[in-house]
């Protein structure tokens, strides 16, 4: 490719940008249209089986060249984030009418596996998890947050036996995503397990995003108590920080639904590693990988959104403790054995929305108020 000093201006512009975001498919919009050109071009016409032209860039050839309506990008981003791909969403940041020269444009969001918002991409009863991993000497520091309720978590592995430990972790979760810092990055034999048993996209931040201090959100624990000494607990503090400061990069945005951070204990919950949870068929089958058939499919009658995902919660997190156990189960007979009262409750939470991820799209500036037919 020939120095961008002897390409046109716009392309210029283009290629500065695609430095910065060279994982990513790049989505520049132009006019009606998203363009993507180069490789990303013939990359994504093979991939989703668009036309491939070219555009005149001030050589002698002309750059390939492919594009998407901007009215109906989601339903091809979607089908890029499902095989793993990042996008990076160009937008014009000024009116075309009024710019002098080239319009100026900037990457306004990031898409990634572990970042959807969009509800037509998600499931509504299932949680989008992005994990991140610290590592430093044997130890491992684990958050996981889904970007589209706020819901965040965080741990730490400090015990013998570790890598196994975080497997489970990971087979708990099953995350779309996991960011890593560099040492966990640069250790082959383990990321390459990890990639071998789970189909997730890994990526590495840099290092100086793994600090030490202490965010300035609520930190509790499960039980909603604030957990104090939050200090002590230096791992996952770094992965904390690694995991927000992948979220704010790449979403452009304060993500002020994000604000509890529940700290847990590995040890609160049944250990099943992925061999375990896919034999028994917890929440999808092992030969397709759908929920009919499963137990979560025999347990499912949720009304809301929200209460089928902390039922899929519920059963991917078995109960050691004998107390818990019991309060949960006095918990399901109350409600199994006051039929009217069930019934009651049954219809009511039928007239309540996702409110978690309308949270969520608030905070983002996109949620449509006609939709929710808000009165």
């Amino acid at each position: 490719m020939a120095e961008k000093a002897e390409f046109s201006p716009m392309m210029q512009e283009y290629l500065k940008t695609k430095e910065e975001y060279n994982d990513c498919i790049l989505f520049y919009r132009l006019g009606d249209f998203y363009e993507m050109f180069f490789d990303d071009a013939i990359r994504v016409s093979k991939e989703l089986e668009l036309t491939l032209t070219g555009k005149l860039c001030g050589q002698e050839e002309r750059a390939p060249m492919c594009g998407v309506p901007f009215h109906a990008a989601d339903t091809y981003i979607s089908r890029l984030i499902e095989k793993g791909y990042k996008v990076a969403i160009c937008e014009q940041l000024e009116d075309p009418k009024q710019a002098k020269g080239i319009v100026k444009r900037g990457v306004i969001r990031v898409v990634t596996p572990g970042t959807v918002m969009e509800s037509n991409l998600l499931d509504e009863k299932k949680n989008n998890y992005i994990m991140s991993i610290y590592k430093v000497g044997t130890f491992f520091g684990i958050s996981v947050c889904d970007v589209s309720t706020g819901d965040f978590r965080t741990t730490q592995i400090t015990d013998s036996n570790n890598f196994p430990k975080l497997l489970d972790e990971i087979s708990r979760y099953n995350p779309a995503e996991i960011v890593v810092n560099s040492f966990m990055y640069d250790s082959l034999e383990e990321i390459n397990k990890i990639k071998e048993r789970f189909e997730v996209f890994i990526s590495k931040i840099k290092e100086e995003a793994f600090g030490d201090e202490v965010p300035n959100l609520e930190i509790t624990n499960e039980n909603n108590i604030s957990i104090e000494n939050v200090e002590d607990k230096k791992i996952a503090v770094a992965s904390i920080n690694g995991l927000m400061f992948y979220l704010v990069d790449t979403q452009k945005n304060r993500l002020e639904h994000i604000n509890k951070i529940i700290m847990y204990n590995t040890t609160k919950y049944m250990s099943l590693d992925i061999n375990a949870r896919r034999n028994l068929e917890l929440t999808e089958k092992m030969r397709d990988k759908s929920k009919k058939g499963t137990l979560l499919w025999v347990l499912d009658k949720t009304s809301t959104s929200m209460g089928g995902r902390h039922l899929r919660r519920w059963i991917n997190d078995p109960l050691i403790d004998v107390t818990e156990i019991n309060n949960r189960l006095g918990a399901v007979k109350e409600l199994k054995d006051n039929i009217i009262l069930r019934g009651d409750i049954t219809e009511l939470l039928k007239k309540v929305y996702d409110i978690e991820r309308l949270a969520g799209r608030i905070s983002y500036g996109s949620a449509n108020r006609e939709r929710f037919n808000f009165t």
